[in-house]
């Protein structure tokens, strides 16, 4: 069994996203049009946000972002942003690019996201940002992150790249229990694996803030304000017309697939019973959107390579926490001791709207099996 099958996920969509194809075709206007307009007001309805702004992948929207915000005179080169250790790297990417200093917090033990206490004690008078990554499809938001945000004035920008469609247990700034709305911005990714993924690379930024969403679409567009009236040194990272169409075609089916990602989740915590692997945990008042299902073990490659043998295919989200990475060898000699233990346990177990419940009964019968002996 595949990790990750798109062509079975997408097949049942198939009609609607050719049918979406062609009418891009046949429309002759394949950027900025009204597509993309279109999808952007249906990811605002759907998150609860006030703006959206397509970009041509995830990591630009996060890049984009802070950007934004240095233009904005709200941050400058050298200010602090706390982050946890346990990401993708393109998180730790969209900091350093803008000339500001990422600094590595250790994370929860029971989340795998960042700890937000520890969080807190890393705090300067240099700090200007947070990035709580919803890793796994689970919100990292509490009322302790949302005070901190409003006594420290801090910004608090989501990496909401695994978590489209996830609610948290407490109000966001805002209101709203939607990731993607819960800080003063976001970004998501609409990479092909995620739950609501394009059929190439795209990535939105949603936020309450006018100017922000402004400048960000600015930022993406060569810097241009106006036709031919540049005010920024920008980049090209616009979402195609496309890519916009396919989205709007997925989106109508993003809860019914959430929802059938944590029916997989539940079997797989219903029928691994072995007491040496842990499992994650289900809340009733936090919605995972379960973009992975991740046990952790101590023998982890041997369970790993256990399945392999047995026809299911894993994989391990991530197993280099951001400071052991060549590309940051200057923060190699930090600890954080919870990222560093767990980055050798976690296994991701297969979990998509296309794996049937037996399936799933499988797959834990089978890690059953290998630790009963």
């Amino acid at each position: 069994m595949n990790f990750f099958d798109l062509k079975t996920i997408n097949a049942e969509y198939t009609d609607e996203l050719k049918q979406a194809a062609s009418e891009v075709i046949d429309s002759g206007r394949y950027i900025r049009g009204e597509r993309v307009v279109k999808f952007e007001n249906e990811l605002c309805n759907y998150i609860g946000c006030k703006y959206t702004v397509g970009t041509g992948n995830g990591l630009d929207a996060l890049r984009l972002i802070f950007r934004a915000y240095i233009e904005l005179g709200v941050m400058k080169p050298g200010d602090e942003v706390i982050l946890p250790a346990n990401t993708f790297i393109a998180t730790m990417i969209a900091v350093t690019d803008n000339g500001l200093k990422p600094v590595i917090t250790d994370i929860d033990p029971h989340t795998m996201n960042l700890d937000i206490s520890k969080a807190e004690k890393a705090i300067t008078e240099k700090t200007k940002a947070i990035i709580p990554v919803h890793l796994y499809g689970n919100c990292c938001w509490n009322e302790q992150l949302k005070n901190i945000a409003i006594s420290h004035n801090i910004k608090i920008v989501e990496d909401n790249a695994q978590a489209i469609g996830a609610k948290a247990e407490t109000a966001g700034l805002n209101g709203g229990f939607m990731s993607g709305n819960l800080g003063n911005a976001a970004a998501t990714s609409f990479y092909p694996i995620k739950n609501l993924g394009a059929l190439g690379d795209a990535g939105a930024v949603t936020t309450n803030d006018i100017s922000l969403a402004q400048t960000v679409r600015a930022l993406g567009n060569y810097g241009e304000m106006q036709k031919y009236r540049h005010k920024y040194i920008g980049i090209n990272s616009r979402l195609d017309e496309i890519q916009a169409a396919f989205l709007s075609v997925k989106l109508k089916y993003l809860e019914r697939e959430n929802t059938l990602r944590a029916a997989i989740a539940q079997t797989y915590n219903a029928n691994i019973l072995v007491r040496q692997i842990t499992k994650p945990e289900l809340h009733v008042n936090r919605q995972s959107v379960w973009h992975q299902y991740i046990i952790r073990t101590e023998n982890r490659d041997e369970l790993k390579n256990h399945l392999a043998e047995n026809g299911i295919e894993t994989m391990i989200h991530y197993p280099t926490p951001l400071h052991k990475h060549e590309a940051y060898l200057k923060y190699e000699n930090l600890s954080f001791p919870t990222a560093e233990k767990e980055a050798k346990r976690i296994l991701s177990l297969p979990i998509n709207p296309s794996i049937k419940e037996d399936t799933a009964i499988t797959i834990a019968q089978i890690i059953n099996t290998f630790y009963e002996g």
